[in-house]
């Protein structure tokens, strides 16, 4: 379960510098995913330590399309034990329906 914490509260003003804390903390799994796919050392170290690995599983499970780079997507994947090597599972990606028969 992912918490409102004071370091996810830090971690939102650096990381979803766009949004006021309280904004960004409606969905914190959205702070947690920029911190996982963008976050230095440091701080992704101690967001491990502030959030449980629930809520990291959660927050890569529920990816949307663009939340993480192909590099951190298999680590995270790696990282929590989602995956056998070589055998990451595709980014998210945007679906579109297609339309059949249209025309003008």
């Amino acid at each position: 379960m992912m918490t409102d914490t004071p370091l996810l509260r830090l971690l939102a003003c650096k990381y979803v510098w766009w949004k006021t804390p309280d904004e960004s903390l409606r969905f914190p799994q959205r702070v947690i995913a920029q911190v996982m796919n963008i976050g230095d050392y440091d701080d992704v170290q101690a967001m491990v330590r502030d959030q449980t690995e629930l809520a990291l599983t959660q927050t890569l499970l529920a990816a949307e399309a663009g939340q993480f780079n192909p590099k951190s997507w298999s680590y995270w994947h790696y990282r929590l034990g989602l995956c056998q090597i070589d055998k990451v599972p595709a980014l998210p990606s945007r679906k579109f329906e297609a339309i059949d028969n249209v025309r003008g």
